[in-house]
């Protein structure tokens, strides 16, 4: 038996082992730590783009806009590709794609070449993270999908925090154009090692293409996403409104035009699953709160600590770590006692984190700061990725490939709203407080104050989860897939004798 075949075994707890994935996850893994670390990268670099290209901020912030919008908009299309083409291929070509994008990126001569390349980028890094998942998620067997996902997981909390500290040494010391280069070493190796270890995935013959809702799907997420990021700014804007309601009605189009095929871009019919329902909600209440944190720190930190990116990036080393801490505890645990514990454990830290930081004065000691940073980084690590393990152990395994990317383009939906929605929350209560007689003639009093006031509706949301999370289930289909997952693995033993 090959190594990948018996990888895609689902044997019983005992005789697996995650070394005997290990090749193949890190395939995954590099791949994945190198599209999320870029979706980071470039903020910090903005200033020195807009100086480099002798332009304004608006053209320079459509390289985050390009990029967002393009992964929004391809995401949808990654099951519908990896079961016509092959998950592996489709995977590897992604990578290529995205490696491409980014040698294109770093010779970009003019910000409109700058804002192409990156949308080249987009469409290769949209269906990476999904196709990472489903195929992870098949590796491993039922009972030690938590432990494998948690490994699996660590990328997704490391690559945001170390992102900004890459990107600010980079910029600083060396050149904005190596933010983008740096990826054509990481890619090559995530090629490398996919093509040499990836397991083979058949093609299912028959899969229909559905065309209206592969026309649909991309302007929905992608207009959302594009409405909402302006309605950070003004949600009267022309754009904003714009984008909401040409994404809010293709949205609702596309729901039901896939409710009535029989071979959908992306499987809503998932959403009958009480115990799917109850962890998507839980995990969009997760990712609000956690995104929300994930804001607001560095704003604070700049802005009122007056820290330079790079020092910012440092501070929040701590979070990093202490979220790669809790992510394989979280997924072993995940394994023996379900997602509901951690769920409320993971929750409860963060939002005694975020009370904490609600009290913020301008006197804060950095100690205080960075004790929270790791609450929250824990909290992280213990509640992300069995929410997700929960969440796809909720649906049928034949839908895995369509399940991943309706979570992954839902979640960067959401993730928009929490940005838009606690940033520009934060504004209009600096403006609040400015306004007062006591802080009128000190702004600094007074953006604390609204940063203050967007903490605690952050820690309010992540309380609302910790009270959520008692609805959670063990699905029954786990339990099942467990027993099917002995039986075939008896079942193979007894014909190898």
């Amino acid at each position: 038996m090959s190594n990948s075949q018996s990888a895609t075994m689902p044997a019983g707890g005992e005789s697996f082992s995650i070394r005997s994935i290990l090749a193949p996850l890190m395939a995954v893994v590099v791949g994945m730590i190198m599209v999320i670390l870029d979706s980071t990268v470039v903020n910090v670099a903005i200033p020195e783009l807009v100086d480099y290209f002798g332009t304004d901020l608006k053209t320079v912030q459509w390289t985050v806009t390009g990029y967002t919008l393009a992964l929004s908009a391809v995401i949808p299309l990654a099951g519908w590709m990896t079961d016509r083409f092959g998950t592996k291929r489709i995977f590897l070509l992604t990578i290529a794609l995205f490696t491409i994008g980014s040698v294109l990126c770093s010779i970009a001569q003019t910000p409109e070449q700058l804002i192409l390349y990156r949308v080249i980028q987009g469409l290769g890094g949209g269906m990476v993270s999904p196709i990472g998942f489903a195929m992870v998620f098949k590796l491993a067997p039922p009972d030690k999908r938590g432990s494998v996902m948690g490994v699996l997981g660590i990328p997704m909390l490391l690559a945001p925090a170390l992102g900004p500290v890459l990107s600010g040494w980079l910029v600083e010391y060396v050149s904005w154009h190596w933010i983008f280069l740096i990826n054509l070493p990481i890619g090559i190796v995530a090629l490398l090692v996919g093509a040499r270890f990836l397991p083979k995935s058949e093609r299912k013959e028959g899969t229909r293409l559905d065309i209206v809702g592969m026309l649909l799907a991309p302007v929905a997420f992608a207009m959302l996403a594009y409405g909402v990021s302006e309605g950070g700014t003004s949600w009267s804007s022309a754009s904003a409104i714009t984008g909401l309601s040409v994404g809010g009605g293709a949205l609702i189009l596309f729901i039901a035009v896939e409710l009535l095929q029989k071979q959908p871009l992306l499987e809503l019919r998932v959403f009958g699953s009480s115990d799917f329902v109850r962890g998507i909600l839980l995990s969009w209440l997760s990712v609000i709160a956690l995104f929300g944190c994930m804001i607001l720190i560095p704003l604070y930190l700049q802005n009122v600590k007056g820290y330079s990116p790079l020092e910012t990036g440092l501070i929040l080393l701590p979070q990093a770590l202490s979220s790669a801490v809790g992510m394989p505890i979280g997924g072993r645990l995940f394994d023996r006692i379900g997602a509901r514990p951690l769920a409320m454990t993971g929750l409860t830290l963060i939002s005694v984190s975020l009370f904490l930081l609600s009290r913020i004065t301008v006197d804060t000691s950095l100690g205080m700061i960075i004790l929270s940073l790791v609450m929250v980084g824990l909290g992280m690590g213990l509640t992300m990725m069995p929410l997700n393990t929960h969440v796809l152990n909720s649906a049928p395994r034949q839908w895995v490939t369509r399940v991943t990317p309706l979570t992954t383009a839902a979640q960067q939906v959401v993730v928009s709203f929490a940005v838009a929605g606690l940033t520009g929350y934060l504004t209009s209560q600096i403006k609040s407080h400015g306004a007062d007689a006591g802080a009128a003639g000190n702004p600094l009093v007074a953006a604390v104050a609204g940063f203050g006031d967007t903490f605690f509706l952050a820690a309010s949301l992540a309380a609302v989860g910790v009270v959520f999370s008692l609805l959670l289930r063990k699905p029954k289909k786990a339990a099942e897939e467990k027993k099917e997952g002995s039986r075939e693995a008896d079942a193979s033993m007894m014909m190898g004798h």
